[in-house]
């Protein structure tokens, strides 16, 4: 063997160790970034504007997180688009675990069918961390009409519907809204002609219940219960499978004869795709407590929520179910938003 030959092999042996010492150092630095984690503050996105129910819960729960971690969570609000907007700066952020987002049912599986263009893809671009809340809507009937009527259940108002087709209307927050797809899915199953009556947002529509511009709506269950304990509106029944702790004595859709009908108000923390496994448990343990912790169960059960808790896996397998359940309710309402 040649001198020169035998220099080459040595400079391509010690060009191997230089390399694999340098893709060990790389994995020691990453496993090491990740053991420290965290080690800056955290951002916690709401998609939605401040003093609503998500932003409420977001901020109870970062000042719980906070403590466990034993870093800030800077809660921002980031409003536009159905919430389209503040998803996608997470969707788009670095894998690191120090973006989250309070996804809920609109931005992870109702607006992926509803936008004709949508800049995120709702599972391949998250993380679930974990499930926050699931709350029922509840079916609640203008007062006046319910007695003029004698409705007092679910079968009553099927039962009016058929004997006045396209008489009976209903008001939603939006095209599109969960609402919305309640009444839809309700007058398919029931086979039963409804005119839907959209409002700019829950609020204005509730108003336009309660001064009989619309006969019935889907409310949260949350905003609904203190016009049923006031005789208000009357409550015909839950929209989730199983009754809401907050109305025992009121049966749900699917008790009431309309099968199948399961839809609910959901929101939970996601992060970015790609996020280290570690990290990604580290988070999950921490909303885990915190949910947990007195205070927030407290807040949680006065929004009628019956979430379960769930670990990321199992809520990344819920997120997929919804988006596929949804997918055939927003193209049964005919809701489109270009």
């Amino acid at each position: 063997m040649n001198r020169s030959f035998r220099l080459m092999r040595r400079h391509v042996v010690m060009l191997s160790l230089a390399c694999a010492g340098l893709s060990s150092a790389g994995l020691t630095t990453a496993v090491h970034a990740q053991a420290q984690w965290p080690s800056k503050p955290i951002r916690f996105v709401v998609p939605y504007p401040p003093g609503g129910p998500l932003d409420t819960i977001a901020r109870l729960l970062a000042e719980k997180v906070k403590v466990s971690l034993g870093q800030p969570v800077v809660v921002e609000n980031k409003p536009g688009a159905g919430g389209n907007i503040g998803v996608d700066l997470i969707a788009k952020a670095q894998p690191d675990g120090y973006s989250l987002v309070m996804g809920a049912v609109a931005t992870h599986a109702i607006n992926p069918w509803l936008f004709s263009k949508i800049p995120y893809d709702a599972v391949k671009d998250f993380a679930p961390v974990a499930l926050v809340a699931s709350v029922p809507n509840v079916l609640v009937v203008n007062q006046d009409f319910a007695d003029k009527n004698k409705i007092r259940t679910l079968a009553d108002l099927v039962a009016y519907a058929q004997a006045n087709p396209g008489k009976l209307n209903y008001g939603s927050g939006g095209a599109g809204s969960a609402g919305h797809l309640a009444g839809e899915l309700l007058g398919a199953r029931a086979q039963i002609k409804m005119v839907h009556i959209p409002y700019q947002g829950a609020a204005p529509a509730k108003l336009a219940l309660l001064s009989g511009q619309s006969d019935f709506m889907f409310d949260n269950l949350a905003s609904a219960a203190p016009l049923i304990k006031e005789n208000k509106v009357v409550a015909l029944a839950v929209t989730t499978s199983a009754r809401a702790q907050m109305l025992p004595n009121v049966p749900t859709v699917e008790q009431s004869g309309i099968k199948p009908f399961d839809i609910g108000t959901w929101f939970g923390v996601f992060t970015t795709a790609g996020t280290p496994a570690a990290v990604l448990e580290k988070l999950h343990t921490a909303y885990a407590q915190a949910l947990a912790d007195p205070d927030v169960a407290k807040r949680l059960v006065e929004m009628g929520s019956n979430a379960k808790p769930l670990s990321s896996a199992q809520f990344a397998e819920m997120v997929k179910q919804e988006l596929d359940k949804y997918k055939d309710l927003v193209k049964l309402s005919g809701a489109q938003v270009n």
